[in-house]
């Protein structure tokens, strides 16, 4: 590849990251930027009426907690995921 397209190519993508951080620069959630699907439906679903069938028995202390768990069992799985493969290699 020329050094000429490697330049290009590299302030083609320096423009597209800074791009995003210029343009909402200062915006945040509360102006509606960044804000995730998952708000959007809850918030959706609320203005339907709906109200849900039962509560959970326990909820995490705070969302810190909340992500660990959820890390936890995507380690969890993918070390299976990996075990189950591992063994698949051994038996072919």
């Amino acid at each position: 590849m020329k050094k000429s397209t490697l330049i290009i190519l590299l302030a083609v993508v320096i423009i597209l990251f800074i791009a995003p951080l210029v343009m909402y620069n200062g915006y945040g959630e509360d102006e509606g930027y960044f804000g995730g699907a998952d708000g959007q439906a809850g918030e959706a679903i609320e203005e339907t009426g709906y109200e849900p069938w039962f509560s959970s028995i326990w909820e995490p202390p705070s969302g810190e907690i909340e992500s660990l768990l959820f890390a936890l069992q995507a380690a969890i799985r993918g070390i299976d995921n990996r075990i189950c493969i591992w063994l698949l290699e051994r038996s072919v």
